[in-house]
């Protein structure tokens, strides 16, 4: 008698506000919870919370709305890949400005009772010596990621598409940066689409990071994208039943941007999410 393969539980998926921006907060909440999603990831956006008009009463607000509704969040991922923060930035000022914000996200994470912070690695100029990049990039993302830590905060690190850093691209890149910031709270970002992208696999993160894959983006592409499953060409079942066969015990969370129009209809694109993930999912199982 052959034993089923394992499968991701539906507890490990957490309800994301990605598309979300232009809906009131407590609504987010009330679509999120209707689907039994309890744990949050939260985009860092205006109007929602972010880094730069948040004072401290916005953040137990936004805390305190979640909480209402019988939820918590779990990552807070600030918008960072659109001006105007860029880490890496090889302007000293606006560098320096936005490690601090970081450094302020890290603080709103921990008041909003968080597991992580979402962290990419920026970028550099163009014409640079891409050595002179990395170099910022490393120096900025230590800093950060030692500021949460003193929160008792772990950090998610994510590669990006070249369109979108010149950086980090690939599993490669991305354990090349680890090992360089060698810290214990620096878990890794399986996002689908950079990793279709860049030409890598499941079993590349897997092999390289281990148990460091702490949290999966689950996007469609062609390949890249950033669609609503169904909406791409990528074999998103495939990669999710690999993921379960592994035995992976982390989180995951749908990320849909596309052209921009999933953002008039959130809550149908969440609800496709959810239908077609779920014929990969095992329903009972325990959280992550």
């Amino acid at each position: 008698m052959t034993t089923a393969p394992r499968r991701i539980s539906a507890r490990q998926l957490l309800g994301a506000t990605f598309s979300f921006q232009h809906l009131p907060l407590p609504e987010v909440a009330r679509i999120l919870q209707s689907h039994g999603l309890t744990r949050i990831e939260l985009w860092g956006i205006a109007p929602h919370l972010d880094l730069y008009h948040s004072d401290d009463r916005k953040v137990e607000w936004v805390r305190q709305i979640f909480a209402d509704h019988g939820q918590q969040v779990r990552i807070f991922t600030p918008e960072q890949v659109l001006y105007p923060v860029n880490i890496a930035s090889g302007d000293p000022a606006y560098q320096r400005a936005s490690i601090d914000h970081f450094r302020r996200a890290a603080d709103m994470a921990a008041a909003l009772g968080a597991r992580h912070l979402f962290l990419t690695a920026g970028r550099g100029y163009e014409v640079e010596a891409p050595a002179a990049t990395w170099d910022r990039a490393a120096l900025a993302l230590s800093e950060i990621v030692t500021h949460a830590a003193t929160l008792g905060l772990r950090c998610l690190l994510e590669p990006l598409q070249r369109r979108e850093s010149n950086i980090l691209h690939n599993a490669a890149d991305l354990k090349r940066m680890v090992d360089q910031l060698n810290s214990p709270t620096v878990d890794v970002v399986l996002d689908l689409v950079a990793m279709a992208s860049a030409g890598d696999s499941v079993g590349d993160y897997l092999r390289q990071f281990g148990k460091s894959v702490a949290h999966v983006h689950v996007v469609d592409g062609t390949p890249s994208g950033h669609l609503v499953w169904g909406d791409g060409t990528l074999p998103l079942g495939d990669w999710i039943n690999a993921l379960g066969a592994a035995g992976y015990g982390g989180t995951l969370s749908f990320e849909p941007f596309g052209d921009g129009s999933y953002a008039l209809a959130p809550a149908r694109a969440l609800a496709r999410n959810l239908t077609a993930i779920a014929l990969h999912l095992d329903q009972d199982g325990t959280a992550a």
